[in-house]
């Protein structure tokens, strides 16, 4: 098993972790492959796990800490979100606890064909884990569960304060969930998803969002494909402007006191950031308003100023 780096939101230099530099930290190594949901004999334990790593670290002092904070990338960011209330319900009252999933904020939009292919791959993972029973009842009581793994439906629910880090041009989301190989029937999108200066016009607009005539004109001068395969604009726009209203779904429509709910939402071309020094707190790509991601979870936090930033300035996806 290789040796985990503790850089980022996990480094114990306050120099590179200003806001949580001296708390102790704990690394549950991903295991079941469905966000530690998974409860089937034999097979995959995931939820059984995280309660087991849970019991012991409480029996260590967990219990008496004043402050938590669960964090968690991709699959654990998603773990992060819907084991939130839980982790909250099994601390003290007295502490200060919050959840700030990375790159874990998936959603629920229509691929390149006009298809949710994603969406199978959500109903597999449930079904094979049999991740069902350990779903927010308040989110499976009311769609199909494999609508329960999209946080847009399952945030409005979570009493827990949540910051949410995410990239507009998630590049996880954009490959699997934007233009997956299915729905890809003439690998047309192969070498855009590597790299999008390989994109064509018209997959630039679907993942860029609705733009006017004149911010075009000028994407045509700063990118130099912009005008190749004219059959592709109208995609990678929608991408970005569908994941905006997903976000803005599921942080908007909370029962909860909207000031508990921060955001962090740059443009960065990548799938995860915070466990990665430069991105965390250091390269200037990453920031938004001048200020890096620790320092908006930091003041968060403690609570010093509550944070809702989304990316407005860039409109290309950006290499961080």
């Amino acid at each position: 098993m290789n040796k985990f780096r503790f850089s980022g939101v996990f480094s114990k230099k306050q120099s590179q972790n200003p806001g949580f530099y001296n708390w102790n930290r704990v690394i549950m190594r991903y295991c079941d492959g469905a966000s530690f949901t998974g409860d089937v004999e034999k097979l995959t334990l995931g939820a059984r796990i995280f309660n087991a790593i849970m019991k012991e670290l409480l029996a260590k002092g967990l219990n008496h800490a004043s402050n938590a904070l669960l964090t968690g990338c991709s699959s654990g960011g998603l773990a992060a979100i819907l084991y939130c209330d839980k982790f909250r319900a099994m601390l003290p009252e007295t502490s200060r606890v919050k959840c700030v999933p990375d790159a874990g904020y998936f959603v629920h939009v229509k691929d390149i064909s006009g298809k949710y292919h994603f969406q199978k791959f959500f109903n597999k993972i449930i079904k094979l884990h049999n991740s069902k029973i350990n779903l927010p009842s308040s989110c499976t009581s009311k769609m199909k569960s494999g609508l329960c793994f999209y946080p847009q439906f399952i945030l409005p629910e979570i009493k827990t304060p949540v910051f949410v880090i995410n990239s507009a041009y998630d590049s996880y989301q954009v490959q699997n969930i934007l233009a997956p190989e299915e729905a890809d029937r003439y690998d047309s999108w192969s070498a855009c998803k590597l790299n999008t200066s390989n994109c064509s016009r018209t997959q630039l607009m679907k993942l860029y969002g609705h733009y006017s005539k004149r911010t075009l004109n000028a994407l045509c001068i700063v990118h130099p494909n912009i005008d190749r395969a004219s059959k592709i604009l109208v995609f990678f726009s929608d991408f970005r402007s569908d994941f905006i209203k997903a976000l803005r779904s599921g942080m908007g429509r909370s029962k909860f006191n909207s000031t508990s709910r921060g955001l962090f939402i740059n443009s960065c071309y990548s799938h995860c950031q915070t466990g990665f020094q430069a991105s965390w707190l250091g390269a200037a790509a990453s920031k938004l308003d001048n200020m890096a991601i620790a320092e908006v979870v930091s003041d968060w936090f403690y609570e010093r100023n509550t944070t809702q930033l989304i990316d407005h300035q860039h409109i290309m996806p950006q290499q961080c």
